[in-house]
């Protein structure tokens, strides 16, 4: 099995802005979209937490395979969890692009997965709760869509990089399926216990 490097992206007692850009996607089915804004919510982890937090299916910082993009078959990568801290108590995805024009855009949240949990599986259902992972519920991606959308930047601009982030919370979030990513960091904010993340990049010519 590939070995990826786990980052280390807790902040004990500090805060996190994420802001980034966002593009206008065309692909085959003739959608075109575009950001849903940036998101600036301050969120604070109160420790410093590693994780292991990788894929099987590609290196940290390597190229998405074809497969995991609008190129082949816009299904989710697998996603493997080490072992968690006591006070991490619920877990939740979020798969983002920082390098588009216009605004942080969002290709996956997946929120309220058991502390317990070691693997994602790959091509996870478009459902808003998920049974296969007990109940784990989606969001709305930058779509407008339930769950993950692959990435697909603009033709010709270079590649993006997508960032693949585990957030690891103090308690479960009681948010109702479906909702975008601000209502999701302005749950979690004050309920981080520490975060691990992995980065892919993807372009087309």
């Amino acid at each position: 099995m590939l070995r990826r490097r786990t980052v280390l992206v807790g902040l004990g007692g500090g805060g996190v802005a994420l802001a980034g850009c966002a593009g206008v996607r065309r692909d085959g089915d003739g959608r075109s979209d575009r950001p849903t804004g940036t998101e600036s919510t301050r969120t604070t982890e109160r420790s410093d937490t590693m994780t292991e937090f990788t894929t099987p299916a590609f290196e940290d910082g390597a190229s998405v395979p074809t497969e995991f993009t609008c190129s082949g078959n816009d299904v989710s990568p697998p996603l493997e969890i080490g072992s968690v801290p006591d006070d991490a108590n619920s877990l939740a995805v979020v798969v983002d692009d920082p390098d588009a024009p216009s605004g942080t855009f969002t290709h996956w949240l997946l929120w309220n997965l058991l502390p317990g949990t070691t693997t994602v599986p790959k091509n996870v259902p478009r459902r808003r709760t998920v049974g296969s992972l007990d109940g784990a519920r989606q969001g709305t991606n930058g779509f407008g869509e339930i769950g993950y959308r692959d990435p697909c930047p603009p033709t010709g601009g270079g590649p993006h990089t997508y960032r693949f982030t585990l957030y690891l919370l103090e308690r479960e979030l009681q948010l109702d399926a479906g909702t975008e990513r601000d209502a999701l960091f302005s749950a979690m904010d004050g309920n981080r216990v520490g975060r691990s993340r992995f980065t892919a990049t993807f372009g087309r010519r």
